[in-house]
């Protein structure tokens, strides 16, 4: 794309005379600030954030499915790794690319090619590592580290039901539900895809990246540089925060001062103000260095989805310190944060004398054991995830319903007018049965495992799974794509499976795993395509790169799952974890399980927790009453009505029910360096340089942790801790909120 020249006085002038003169409209021109567009929309992405360049270079070569089938391998075990710490992270797509993108090179470079023998070895080394072999590489890579809950259910089994799932049962499983996911993406190209507004912010950095290593790369060369030095220093720097010195994940000058308060203060201090440890407290005001856990993402995501999220944040403080100091829900009977279950004095629920060896529930056990019961707080996440549920539907249907029915129309007529999917239109599109094909295969291999499998679910129960999991795939789609934040949907399909197969836990595991994972999976692979789009992957290519990269990954996950619950076991069990490694996406996986398996008697009208199914209904109305506002005053004061969008801020208003918390000042502050002052006053550097700093940083951060992992964290072993000092506590909480007990 032109550059517009930022030293020229009359630069905005002639940007607008530029684009003005190709045909948008006057309410289409974003603004401009020294020449250099402000990226607000996706409109404004497709236009001035990624180039149109097609080289067109192969894209699908030997090359390219061996280095994404190795790397696929790596990415995969980071993936499982994550999903056993207090902060879930994903892996970074652009550590992987540049990964492949050294390995590339070297290949090209150093193995024969055809100009050396005639012709022999160009099948091996086709020439230079292009642009197309490199995203082909990389998004083989990423879709196998993208994870998947389904290895978590096995994961769960495992810790809780002392059942290991056979590797066949786990493969076929996963690759059910990923490539039911998967075809249900391809139906929805013209919705979730094609159109300019889907823009699937956090893959920015990865675009830029690629476009940044293969496009003008001498002209780069800051751009190159800058990456190349982000990513050195953060490798080098993480292995302070992350092992020598992890107070630096808390600061908290609250908790610091706080040494000599009596127990009871001490106590709410930490309860507030601590955060650094797994499921300490909420860390308020705490500040983090520890890059690995607060991510380019904020470096990416609009910032109208931040500021709902900061307002969600706000009601998260006083939500949970609410619920827990006023003993709603009996929350002063158990830890402030965590996902486990228990009994009613406070100690573990014994979940094994009431469902048994057959996983089904015994009346007679029930009666003696007592119902379970939830923390305060992981109510108050199943109540505000379903509110998030119902305000997500309504918000796509009321705001968005119109934006649907025109984008399937242009679709259809193939006007779709973003420039990026007509420079497409030369390209063969991966048709339609391909993917009804997909959508039977991933059926019949989830109905062999319902068969063959010990998942207890019904074979229609797993049909419902898959109709409901159809329904809300579009929904969280749309949502994803415009504001880079989905909303967790589990609470649903737990609700459903609860419904129709009580007193069934690991039934209720499997059909979360059919309906929910569908969704996960189809927002992911949905952000691939649209990745292929802005690199000109032909469709039919990105079709066999994303299947082959969805088995890879069903494998590898599996092996590293078994490998972590295997080492790690009393720490995942446990109801608080380590700053290292934490149990609590399993923990959470089997508390929904086993409670929802007893909706009855829990979320029945006179259970302890009628109000959280009651909230998916409840979650709708708020919503509506804003769009009625919007129709008559879309605009009040400052405030663009319809950028407020509720699910997102009720999805917020729990986000600290869990895990590590002392990162939350610092991803706002990284929010609005990034966001709003670059962007806005910066638009040339913010366009140059932000993505691709956000994604060295990742990367270098990432490769170190999976180091460490494996080096002194005992991911496949005995951990090795770093000797006791000031920055490193040996006893007790690291940020020095030692409340709770910490010391005991």
């Amino acid at each position: 794309m032109e550059n517009l020249n930022p030293g020229h006085e009359d630069s905005s002038e002639l940007a607008h005379e530029k684009y003005a003169s190709e045909g948008y409209e006057d309410h289409e021109q974003p603004e401009f600030r020294n020449g250099e567009p402000v990226i607000t929309t996706g409109q404004d992405v497709s236009r001035f954030a990624v180039d149109l360049r097609d080289d067109g270079d192969e894209a699908l070569t030997f090359r390219s499915l061996v280095l994404g089938t190795v790397i696929a391998g790596l990415g995969a075990a980071l993936c499982q790794i994550y999903l056993f710490k207090p902060v879930q992270m994903t892996v970074s797509t652009v550590f992987l690319l540049l990964l492949i993108y050294t390995i590339g090179n070297a290949w090209a470079k150093f193995v024969p090619q055809r100009s050396w023998t005639g012709g022999f070895f160009h099948f091996i080394n086709p020439g230079p590592f292009s642009l197309k072999e490199h995203v082909v590489a990389s998004l083989v890579a990423s879709t196998a580290a993208g994870g998947s809950t389904a290895v978590q259910n096995f994961a769960v089994q495992k810790l809780y039901y002392n059942t290991n799932v056979e590797a066949t049962t786990a493969v076929l499983a996963t690759f059910s539900t990923a490539c039911f996911g998967y075809g249900l993406v391809g139906l929805l190209r013209p919705l979730t895809v094609y159109p300019s507004e889907m823009v699937y912010w956090t893959n920015l950095p990865t675009v830029s990246v690629f476009q940044a290593l293969h496009f003008n790369t001498s002209g780069n060369s800051k751009r190159v540089k800058l990456f190349w030095g982000g990513f050195t220093a953060m490798f080098i720097y993480e292995i302070i925060p992350a092992y020598i010195f992890p107070l630096l994940n808390g600061i908290n000058i609250v908790c610091l001062a706080s040494q000599k308060a009596s127990a009871s203060t001490l106590n709410f201090i930490t309860n507030l103000f601590g955060g650094t440890d797994g499921n300490e407290g909420l860390g308020l005001l705490s500040f983090s260095f520890d890059w690995q856990y607060i991510g380019s993402t904020y470096m990416s995501l609009p910032l109208v989805q931040q500021a709902n999220s900061w307002i969600g944040y706000f009601f998260c403080y006083f939500a949970i310190m609410g619920i827990y100091y006023s003993n709603l829900w009996n929350s002063l009977s158990f830890p402030m944060l965590s996902t486990s279950i228990f009994s009613s004095n406070g100690s573990i629920y014994d979940q094994a004398s009431v469902f048994g060896s057959t996983f089904q529930l015994n009346e007679t056990a029930l009666q003696k054991v007592g119902l379970p019961a939830l923390t305060g707080s992981n109510a108050w996440s199943n109540l505000t995830s379903n509110l998030a549920i119902g305000g997500l539907v309504a918000h796509v249907l009321l705001f968005w319903g119109s934006y649907a029915v025109d984008s399937f129309k242009l679709a259809y007529n193939r006007e779709q007018p973003d420039p990026h999917y007509q420079a497409m239109k030369k390209y063969k599109e991966a048709p339609w049965w391909w993917y009804l094909i997909l959508l039977a295969l991933a059926f019949v291999a989830g109905l062999t495992v319902v068969f063959r499998g010990q998942t207890t679910l019904p074979w229609w129960s797993f049909i419902v799974a898959l109709i409901l999991g159809t329904f809300v795939t579009p929904f969280s789609t749309l949502l994803f794509a415009r504001m880079g934040n989905g909303i967790a949907t589990n609470q649903l399909m737990k609700m459903v499976a609860g419904a129709i197969n009580p007193g069934r836990p690991v039934a209720n595991l499997y059909f979360s795993m059919w309906s929910h994972d569908v969704v996960a999976t189809s927002i992911n692979l949905a952000g691939d395509l649209k990745m292929g789009q802005y690199l000109k992957i032909p469709p039919r290519v990105m079709f066999l790169t994303q299947v082959w990269g969805t088995i890879l990954g069903a494998i590898v996950n599996y092996a590293v799952m078994v490998s972590v619950v295997d080492a790690q076991r009393e720490i995942l069990l446990s109801p608080t974890g380590t700053n290292v490694w934490s149990g609590q996406t399993p923990q959470s996986l089997n508390s929904a399980a086993v409670t929802w398996s007893l909706a009855k008697q829990l979320y029945g009208f006179n259970g302890p927790y009628w109000i959280v199914p009651m909230s998916l209904l409840i979650g709708m109305v708020p919503t509506a009453i804003q769009w009625l506002i919007h129709k008559r005053w879309p605009k009040i004061g400052p405030v663009t009505v319809s950028t407020i969008i509720l699910p997102i801020i009720y999805q917020y208003s729990q986000w600290m029910s869990v895990g590590v918390n002392s990162t939350i000042t610092s991803s706002i502050v990284v929010g609005l360096l990034s966001q709003l002052w670059l962007r806005r006053y910066h638009p040339g550097w913010y366009k140059k340089y932000n993505y691709i700093l956000g994604g060295a940083l990742d990367g270098g951060a990432q490769v170190m942790i999976f180091i460490l992992s494996f080096a002194v964290f005992g991911a496949s072993g005995v951990g090795h801790s770093f000797p006791t000092w000031a920055g490193s506590p040996g006893k007790g909480n690291v940020d020095y909120c030692n409340g709770n007990g910490a010391l005991d």
